[in-house]
């Protein structure tokens, strides 16, 4: 296939809550993460109030990586990677969230992950809020909904800016904005944003309220970081998935053109600096009473993203419904399955040139270099007799992503930062809080019912990975 540029950064991705574990070492605070318990495919993560004594939380221990990373950041040093995405615990930092000053030990525990990193010649790239909102904020503020938690996650941007400004170039503000466009699911809800809906609210009005704030903290942080350091480059992250209309019928290519309106113009605002006609239409229609000011608009001009990273891992199609009169986007009910695709174990559609299509859709739309922060294949995987992982389909799944992506760049024109693997070590899945759903490259001797020696073995991906990487992405081997 085609050999991308030297510059062209290979890696793989992970968050903080998912493998790190720790969960109350060093001066750690209390997470949304640290009281989801573990589930199942088709099955919601329980939401516990506050950690209950009995119920499982897999996100306590995850793999340990707190404990390990020199060892897991040598494992991706010998596949050469280029970069590693992770993510810092706002916990680990501000343990509440709401203190005035920073945690020492937590600052230092990623001083000393960053310091392995540029040992290995990895840059690290870097999401400040992944799924990672301190409990305290929830339960005091009432997560995003409270315009007060801006401040709040600035004073957190502000201190890793500046502590990390020698070492940490690539940033991301909020990891995937935009899943709560699904707003009818309170996980996404409680993730993004810390929302517990109450009796009577209406969730989507509530859910755009707190996306405002974000994407208002999200711009006063990029204004911020750039003033530390000039040469800083801050993106936002959303979760892409193209929308395809079911057919050629003119309502399902319009209620796909709405859905796609609905799910990204969280990217628009962060991009453009401003929210697009479309949505002001939309929130005047629903009579929301949006808390938005014109200094809130002035700040979302005056902290434009560098950069659009974006997860891809499968495509959807819709179908229009004849009684919604306004192509309204409803994403728990709306979505239909795609007859000419296959999909996964976990019933995702499994669609190498979706990535294409994304790829082209949004640098047709952005004009600004993309970056690949997550794509990967979960699956059950099982040791062979011989000790190993023999995981032939997630390397068919990421060389033909791989190759589409390479298409996108050379053929069509995109520019294009890097692409990491997501999960590259096995580690909680953040939807299901299963450690069976694997992803890495890396299996990681870590199970469901919390048994496992930690011990860490290369798959047959890893070294299929590492040649992708010694040739630039021109040896995948379809």
């Amino acid at each position: 296939m085609y050999k991308l540029s030297d510059d062209f950064l290979w890696g793989g991705a992970v968050a903080a809550h998912q493998l790190e574990g720790a969960w109350n070492v060093g001066g750690k605070g209390v997470s949304v993460a640290d009281v989801m318990t573990g589930a199942k495919h088709g099955q919601e993560r329980e939401i516990t109030d506050g950690v209950v004594e009995g119920k499982h939380y897999p996100n306590h221990d995850g793999i340990d990586h707190y404990h390990h990373y020199k060892e897991d950041i040598a494992l991706f040093a010998e596949m050469g990677f280029k970069c590693f995405r992770t993510s810092i615990a706002w916990t680990r930092i501000f343990p509440n969230g709401d203190e005035s000053a920073p945690n020492e030990e937590g600052l230092q525990f990623y001083d000393d992950l960053f310091d392995e990193c540029l040992k290995h010649n990895i840059e690290p790239v870097v999401t400040l809020s992944h799924f990672e909102l301190p409990l305290h904020i929830v339960e005091e503020y009432g997560g995003f909904r409270n315009r007060q938690v801006i401040d709040l996650f600035v004073r957190f941007a502000t201190a890793c800016f500046a502590r990390y400004k020698d070492k940490v170039k690539y940033w991301m503000t909020f990891n995937e904005i935009n899943n709560q466009a699904d707003y009818e699911r309170d996980f996404t809800l409680f993730t993004n944003s810390g929302i517990k809906i109450k009796e009577g609210e209406d969730r989507e009005e509530i859910m755009h309220q707190a996306a405002h704030y974000e994407l208002v903290a999200s711009a006063k942080a990029v204004q911020i970081g750039h003033a530390i350091n000039p040469d800083f480059e801050i993106g936002c992250m959303v979760n892409f998935q193209p929308i395809y209309p079911l057919n050629s019928k003119p309502e399902d290519v319009l209620q796909a053109q709405k859905a796609m309106q609905k799910r990204y113009y969280f990217s628009d605002v962060h991009v453009f600096g401003e929210y697009p006609e479309y949505m002001k239409a939309f929130f005047k229609r629903k009579n929301f009473d949006l808390d938005i000011t014109d200094n809130d608009l002035e700040i979302l001009k005056a902290g434009k993203v560098d950069y659009v990273g974006f997860s891809y891992y499968k495509s959807a199609t819709i179908q229009h419904q004849d009684e919604n009169t306004y192509y309204d986007y409803n994403e728990s009910h709306d979505l239909v399955e795609n007859p000419h695709l296959d999909r996964s174990d976990w019933d995702w559609e499994i669609d190498p040139i979706g990535l294409r299509v994304s790829m082209n859709w949004l640098y047709d739309r952005y004009r600004i270099p993309l970056f690949i922060v997550e794509n990967g294949f979960g699956a059950i995987d099982e040791v062979g007799e011989d000790g190993v992982v023999h995981d032939d389909y997630r390397i068919e799944y990421l060389g033909q992503h791989i190759q589409e992506m390479e298409k996108a760049i050379v053929e069509d024109g995109v520019k294009c930062l890097g692409y990491t693997t997501w999960g590259c070590i096995d580690l909680v899945s953040a939807g299901t809080g299963e450690l069976r759903k694997r992803y890495g490259f890396i299996y990681v001797d870590k199970h469901d019912d919390g048994s496992g020696s930690l011990e860490r073995k290369p798959k047959d991906s890893f070294y299929w990975y590492k040649e992708v990487i010694d040739s630039q992405g021109e040896n995948l081997k379809l």
